[in-house]
């Protein structure tokens, strides 16, 4: 379980860095990485692709990690998620990775599931719900 966890503090380290300090051996050749609001990358070739392409146009802010659930060849681990774009735009979210591992310890498909931060209780004035206007984000 320690080697998974190292794994994974590694690779949110190199969004924070904006550097590939070892993408091929993390991921496998067939790894299939799915965003929580919808991209995919099929391939080690595309998912570098998109780690180098992204950090041209923003930068990840805070990755925290909270905390790592281990069972068989899968890990899930809560996080805190905020960057910025060129555009000025900031993002930021809760959020989940379920990662299924390769036998040799490696990343073999991601999904991340995301969760708005902005919480609040729709019934806090009675018993019809008042929802929030912010458009929902689905993650």
């Amino acid at each position: 379980m320690e080697e998974r966890e190292r794994i994974i503090r590694l690779w949110f380290h190199m969004w924070l860095k904006q550097q590939d300090l070892g993408i091929d051996h993390i991921f496998t050749e067939d790894v299939l990485y799915t965003e929580s609001w919808g991209p995919q990358y099929a391939g080690l070739e595309k998912l570098k692709h998109w780690f180098y392409e992204w950090n041209t146009r923003g930068r990840v802010q805070a990755w925290e990690i909270q905390q790592f659930f281990h069972a068989k060849d899968q890990t899930v681990v809560e996080w805190y998620f905020k960057n910025q774009m060129e555009d000025g735009r900031v993002e930021e979210f809760d959020g989940l990775s379920l990662i299924r591992w390769a036998p040799d310890n490696r990343i073999q498909a991601l999904k991340e599931f995301g969760c708005n931060i902005h919480h609040y209780d729709p019934y806090q004035q009675g018993e019809t719900p008042r929802f929030s206007p912010e458009k929902s984000k689905w993650f």
